[in-house]
């Protein structure tokens, strides 16, 4: 069952993509408060006024300054980008491993496991994260300018996603949708190859030592590989973030505003608050990509039994 250690021929394409479609609109909607947050305090924040660390802190400010209501805000272009992005990159992955993969084992190497997700990440980013992603930075921007200046809800820039995404378009042509699109493909690359590479890295060594392969096992396994995809993608991350504001600015301009703001340091700012989101969201997408596939693979798997014995053997 992918994404596992090995490439399970009985997957489809089609199943890849309902699954993976699936598993990332339940993880982004679940999770998106802790995504608030993190956006908010990589957005530029006035000088000498600290910024907390603690998301729960940023969520409550906002609730109490802008209702609950606010914590959603550009949820729907997210979740729906979501879907798209995790329909597509797990997709390409479990095709790009098949390619990938050893032809008489199916077995996927540590290094080819990262070559495959990195492959995957560039394709998702191209069709689907970098507009939904800048959309939604600049929604949460705007708001966040809108009520730092006192202003009404009705004097925003933008008024929801669909407005939003044609002023970014008859303002800056469809560039204006993929401002930011260095930055991101980067992320995106970075944060699939480490993500989906650690997972399959993980069950395969899960499997290998006869532990169970259930819920709890695909959680934790996800929760881990969440972890290390955190740190190691977090300055991209922030750059791609600044660079998608509302406002705009280039991937070096970005990277020079962070570093003048708050030093290198300031290149894993939001760490801990998308910790709290991929610790969670990485247990949820392969869990529910797992539980998902389970479902599908009676009514769309192929259940050849030479396709079930060559799969038993690996």
């Amino acid at each position: 069952m992918a994404p596992s250690g090995t490439a399970d021929p009985r997957v489809t394409p089609v199943m890849s993509l309902i699954a993976g479609g699936t598993a990332g609109g339940i993880e982004s909607f679940l999770t998106y408060p802790f995504e608030f947050a993190k956006t908010r305090v990589q957005l530029r924040a006035e000088r000498g006024i600290p910024t907390p660390r603690n998301p729960f802190v940023v969520v409550g400010q906002v609730i109490q300054k802008e209702g609950a209501r606010a914590l959603y805000l550009g949820c729907s272009t997210l979740v729906i980008g979501t879907i798209g992005k995790d329909a597509i990159r797990f997709m390409s992955f479990d095709a790009i491993r098949r390619g990938f993969a050893d032809p008489e084992t199916g077995s996927l190497s540590a290094l080819r496991s990262l070559g495959a997700g990195m492959s995957a990440g560039v394709v998702a980013s191209t069709f689907a994260v970098t507009p939904t992603e800048r959309v939604k930075t600049a929604l949460i921007d705007d708001a966040r300018n809108t009520s730092a200046a006192g202003k009404s809800i009705s004097e925003r820039q933008f008024r929801g996603a669909w407005h939003a995404t044609k002023t970014l378009v008859k303002e800056h042509g469809m560039y204006g949708l993929y401002r930011g699109y260095v930055t991101t493909t980067l992320k995106q690359a970075g944060t699939t190859s480490v993500r989906m590479g650690t997972y399959n890295i993980l069950k395969e060594y899960t499997q290998k030592y006869d532990i169970p392969q259930n819920t709890a096992t695909s959680f934790g396994n996800g929760a881990v590989a969440g972890i290390i995809t955190t740190y190691a993608t977090q300055p991209i991350d922030t750059v791609k973030t600044r660079a998608q504001s509302a406002k705009g600015a280039g991937t070096v301009e970005a990277f020079k505003g962070v570093i003048e703001d708050y030093g290198v340091k300031g290149l894993w700012k939001g760490s801990t608050m998308r910790l709290g989101r991929t610790v969670f969201a990485g247990g949820i997408l392969f869990t529910a990509y797992e539980q998902v596939i389970a479902v599908l693979m009676p009514v769309m798997g192929r259940n050849d039994t030479s396709l079930e014995n060559k799969t038993a053997t690996q």
